[in-house]
């Protein structure tokens, strides 16, 4: 079978036909040259308008890289026309196998932008001799085709958080969709104020919003004040994930400054205590378990503000709203007297966002922000990746590579 059976069963262009397909002579590394040649009498498309038009005159040959063959790289060789148009005047035709002024084929490119997936752009550049600059432009080619191609409808439950991707305190808004069959990010935005937050309602339209059944959000006041302006017929969650990490924060300031002021009488009884008191009972080790029962000998403030939240977690239990804010008043109370000053401000903060927090049983607890935490990993991970992106919009575009679920075209063959 040759070379141009198979190109024509898998890559065939309208108006255009292979020719022959040989070494390059001219260079020592051997790569596949594949001619392409016009049909007789078939017309060129301008590349201002999209109007056929007749030929003017053709220029010198050029070079389309195409996917490799068999580890052997392969060039499409065509001599571009340029067409005689009446609107546009002389202009260079457009090819159907690539875009613009791009050496790069379409398949190509998306074969560059699967494997981007995968590994960063250095080692995939260098995995199949392009340059680092070419896989990024695949890139940003297929995440540019994807987010004009992705369904937005029927989007119930979006989580709103932030990372941050720079030093000195600079921050990306993130967007996703969490609802059961679709996890995906929606959206990205410069900074974390109001306006960030008002940019993406106004992008994702007051039809759709009016659609939204749950947002889930952490407390950042921004976010708050947005939400409750722009979508408030939805209903705003602050779930547990978010509460609980308070919880962990308020823990081990206690605990910290408390260990500080035994170690200087001489005392070392918090010594390797630390993830006794964060972690979970059953995430526990064996080592962890004893060191946690002997500690609760004591009467410490880390003890005492271990005990306070673990207590706590019993309002995840209550199936009743008006149960669960019972308890959560009889919780505060109790915290409110303990002299403890970093769980009464997680007290305070309880109080202050109570109707919220509530929101989570009208959920009836299906919704949890630790989906929205799972994504952001995934979305700092891909940051940590993104060696040399030092633009927002760079990250932008390998953020939602990455963590977009953005859909793909209907190829007529895959590589990867």
């Amino acid at each position: 079978m040759q070379l141009k059976v198979i190109l024509n069963s898998i890559e065939r262009h309208k108006g255009f036909v292979y020719q022959d397909a040989y070494w390059d002579p001219d260079i020592k590394k051997k790569q596949i040259l594949i001619d392409i040649k016009p049909r007789r009498r078939s017309k060129g498309i301008c590349s201002g308008c999209g109007v056929k038009g007749s030929t003017y005159d053709t220029l010198a040959a050029r070079l389309f890289q195409f996917v490799p063959l068999w580890g052997i790289v392969v060039f499409f060789v065509y001599a571009m026309r340029r067409i005689d148009c009446k609107a546009c005047g002389p202009t260079v035709e457009m090819v159907p196998w690539a875009e613009g002024k791009s050496p790069t084929t379409r398949s190509f490119a998306w074969f560059l932008a699967g494997w981007a997936k995968r590994m960063n752009l250095t080692d995939v550049a260098g995995a199949f001799s392009v340059g680092w600059h070419t896989v990024y432009e695949s890139v940003k080619m297929a995440v540019d085709w994807d987010l004009k191609n992705r369904d937005l409808s029927n989007i119930k439950t979006i989580g709103i958080d932030e990372i941050a991707w720079q030093k000195g305190h600079k921050y990306l808004t993130l967007v996703y969709q969490i609802d059961a069959g679709c996890k995906r990010l929606l959206w990205v935005g410069a900074e974390r104020s109001e306006e960030t937050l008002k940019a993406f309602f106004r992008w994702f339209t007051k039809e759709r919003t009016q659609r939204l059944d749950y947002i889930c959000s952490d407390m950042w006041r921004p976010y708050l004040n947005i939400i409750r302006a722009w979508a408030g017929e939805a209903v705003h969650i602050l779930d547990r994930f978010h509460i609980m990490s308070h919880f962990g924060k308020a823990i081990d300031k206690v605990r910290a400054e408390e260990h500080r002021a035994l170690k200087r009488r001489g005392k070392e009884t918090l010594k390797h205590s630390r993830w006794c008191l964060l972690k979970r009972q059953e995430n526990l080790t064996d080592t962890q378990t004893n060191k946690l029962n002997e500690l609760l000998r004591y009467n410490l403030k880390s003890v005492r503000a271990y005990l306070l939240k673990e207590d706590f977690q019993q309002l995840w239990t209550y199936k009743s709203i008006g149960w669960a804010r019972k308890f959560m008043d009889q919780w505060c109370r109790r915290t409110m007297r303990s002299r403890i000053e970093p769980m009464k401000d997680v007290a305070r903060m309880i109080r202050t966002h109570q109707e919220l927090i509530l929101n989570w049983f009208e959920a009836k607890g299906t919704i949890s922000a630790a989906v929205v935490e799972g994504l952001n990993n995934k979305s700092k991970v891909t940051i940590r990746k993104s060696y040399g992106f030092n633009t927002y919009q760079a990250q932008r575009v390998m953020l939602f590579h990455t963590v977009g679920e953005l859909p793909m075209p209907d190829l007529a063959h895959k590589f990867f």
